[in-house]
């Protein structure tokens, strides 16, 4: 085997695989009811006459039904025959409502029993169905109207700013397993900012990162650290979430980043070069709506020319009132470079970072379920053995709707939805418009035959996303 990534790519049957209890609170149990019946006869002294008679009868009266319906014996000689006496009537009355009373208990009882085993499982659904929702993050945010651009009587000094907002930046360690010459495997430590986004310890940093970390490691202002748990990630945005087990932890304030102003006053605060926790640097706003590529992705950003070193992504990046308006993501790199640093917008961070709560991902994404490589000249045609230039795919998803769809490894696509193109990016940015569910037409060529495919897009899941929580290693 070579170290040419490409060597394989028309191997069809070598595609890349890439797969993709909460406490019930019991109910309240309700007070027992209690019932009084009452299964006494009359009282003799309402009946007398038959209290006398019954004292001087010496009959007895027998009856299979307990209620007098058999032969009466008669009197000995000498005696007074005295009939027999039938009980009174309400005694049957009474037995009756004995046994309506104790029909009803049994009933309530049974209802009772079934009632508080319903509520049991709606709290148990109700609370499985809430933890699904997950918890919610409790965010202090500015009102929108408020800009310090417009409000310069409200600005805050600097060292007001610094004491405002820098017990809500942390550092973070990370621990990396990567695999050496002659298959050894060793440690690589990395480091970053992240920043409090509420007081119960979630943090929000850059994918870049934490990517690939086996073990993160959050270092409060006051010195004390943490093992923390990666919730979710999201690359394209470079944004992740990280929680740690900790309370009443001081949070920054989010501004409202859609309200800028170029030339206004910017701190930044963070761990330059992983050995600088808190460091703080001031600036201004340079540009707004940037469109920089940062790791093979385009990105909108703030651009300042507040002191931005590696170590500083993933701090905060704060105005002149001490409000959180940008996650610094990345400085300039160049040696003759300077001055050129780049924060994503907190605006729209906020809807991702919702996301990575919820899902660990970003949903609604969509995803084409094929890898494509960009064959743009005649010598990479020829060294791969191919008759033209263009787009071709280089893998496709086992179990995918591409699969299903019958792409294969080698494709040439010309055309998607009518349109024609000859790169990657070209066909991911007509995807990128599409939805989830969608159908899109790919033109291929295989072969020296033509033909059309139809693709249903998928939503596109990380393949981390099993792996979030997994590295707590302490």
């Amino acid at each position: 085997m070579t170290d040419n990534p490409y060597e394989n790519m028309f191997d069809n049957n070598n595609p890349e695989n890439n797969t993709s209890e909460v406490p019930v609170n019991k109910p309240e149990e309700t007070d027992s009811l209690s019932y009084s019946i009452d299964y006494t006869g009359p009282a003799e002294s309402e009946h007398p006459e038959l209290a006398q008679e019954n004292s001087e009868q010496t009959g007895t009266v027998e009856s299979s039904c307990g209620f007098g319906a058999g032969s009466p014996s008669y009197p000995a000689e000498g005696q007074t025959y005295i009939p027999p006496v039938t009980p009174p009537a309400q005694k049957k009355s009474t037995d009756k409502r004995v046994f309506v009373a104790l029909v009803i208990v049994i009933c309530i009882v049974v209802s009772s029993v079934f009632g508080a085993g319903s509520a049991f499982l709606v709290s148990r659904f109700n609370n499985n169905y809430d933890n699904n929702s997950k918890n919610s993050i409790t965010i202090n945010q500015v009102t929108p109207e408020f800009n310090p651009a417009v409000n310069p009587e409200k600005e805050l000094t600097t060292v007001q700013i610094v004491e405002k907002t820098a017990d809500s930046v942390v550092e973070i360690i990370t621990e990396t397993v990567k695999t050496g010459v002659f298959a050894q495997q060793y440690i690589q430590s990395g480091a970053g900012s992240g920043v409090i986004i509420d007081d119960t310890g979630h943090i929000v940093t850059n994918h870049h990162v934490i990517e690939g970390a086996q073990k993160i490691t959050v270092t409060l202002r006051s010195g004390e650290s943490y093992s923390a748990k990666l919730l979710g990630s999201d690359s394209r945005t470079d944004l992740a979430l990280l929680k740690i087990e900790a309370q009443n932890l001081t949070s920054a304030v989010l501004g409202n980043s859609d309200i800028l102003k170029v030339g206004q006053r910017t701190v930044a605060i963070g761990n330059p070069l992983g050995q600088l926790g808190g460091s703080v640097t001031e600036g201004i706003l340079s540009a707004l709506n940037r469109d920089v590529v940062v790791g093979g992705q385009t990105m909108n950003l703030l651009q300042t020319d507040t002191a931005i070193n590696p170590g500083n992504s993933g701090g905060g990046l704060f105005d002149s009132q001490g409000n959180l308006i940008g996650i610094v993501v990345a400085k300039s790199s160049g040696s003759e470079v300077e001055g050129l640093g780049f924060a994503i917008p907190v605006n729209g961070a906020v809807d991702i970072i919702a996301d990575l709560l919820d899902y660990g991902y970003v949903r609604g994404r969509v995803y084409s379920g094929m890898e494509f490589i960009d064959v743009d000249s005649i010598q990479l045609a020829w060294m791969y053995g191919l008759s033209e230039t263009g787009v071709y795919v280089y893998s496709v998803e086992k179990g995918s709707n591409a699969e299903t769809a019958g792409f294969k490894s080698g494709d040439l696509i010309t055309s998607v939805d009518g349109k024609d193109v000859t790169s990657t990016d070209e066909i991911e940015e007509i995807i990128e418009k599409k939805s989830v569910g969608d159908e899109v037409v790919f033109s291929v060529k295989r072969n020296y035959a033509s033909g059309d495919l139809k693709l249903i897009l998928e939503e596109y899941v990380p393949d981390t996303l099993d792996t979030f929580g997994d590295n707590q290693n302490n």
